[in-house]
Formats: structure tokens, sequence, C-alpha cells
């Protein structure tokens, strides 16, 4: 089965334990109770499986994104960049993009892998 980055309005059963697994730190209730047109969930799918996710806020045209994570046991087989490509292109209209540092992980690695993605690194965060 093939790859594919969805935008998630509702969760099931096991979306939830997927999410669980990629943000344990997140009430994955609250998560989705705050989703909207504004508040987005995009997930990278695989075998009914999710395997990694991020939150879009939009404001205006200016896309935010936080907590762009992929579960551990599939990092480094390209998922995140997909995620994240996917995603931009997925919401073209949108001209602005910035990536919260959320300051989760090891901000060398995140470094590489947004500078990878065509970002560059501001103080608070990632802007392209």
């Amino acid at each position: 089965m093939k790859l594919t980055i969805q935008r998630i309005t509702t969760l099931t059963p096991q979306d939830r334990l997927d999410l669980a697994k990629v943000w344990p730190q997140i009430d994955i209730s609250q998560l989705e109770a705050a989703l909207s047109e504004t508040q987005r969930l995009y997930a990278a799918r695989f075998n009914d499986r999710l395997l990694a996710a991020l939150r879009l806020e939009i404001c205006g045209t200016l896309g935010k994104i936080s907590q762009l994570n992929v579960r551990e046991v599939t990092r480094r087989r390209g998922v995140g960049q997909y995620l994240l490509e996917d995603t931009l292109a997925q919401n073209s209209a949108l001209t602005a993009w910035w990536v919260a540092d959320d300051g989760e992980g090891d901000q060398n690695v995140r470094a590489a892998f947004m500078q990878a993605c065509g970002f560059r690194a501001q103080v608070d965060g990632w802007v392209r």
C-alpha cells in the first residue's frame, strides 16, 4: 500500500491509538475537538496506520505548522519530508509558512531536516 498524506477531520479509534504513539504528550480528545477550517490535522497513513502527523493553523495566507512528529520506528525514511511537502502542496493558496520550534527532540536533527525542506531558521522557528 502507498504512503498517503491526508487531512484528518474526524478520528477513528485506530487513528486515536496511532496518534497517541506519534504524540504521547497530547490529549487526543482535545486535539479532535479543536479541528476546524483554520485548525487542521494532516497525517501520513500507510497500511491504514498513522505514522506521522502535524498541526496546521491557517491565519489568512499564513500557514503555521506545529507539532510535526514522526513515530520513532519510522524516522529517517522520508515520511516527515513527504508529510511536510504534501501538506504545503495541498494548501497552495497559502503564501507564507512558519514552522514552530516546539523544543522537542534533537534540535540539530530538526535544523538539518528543516533546511533540507527549504526552510530557513528564525529565533522561534522556521520560515519559507
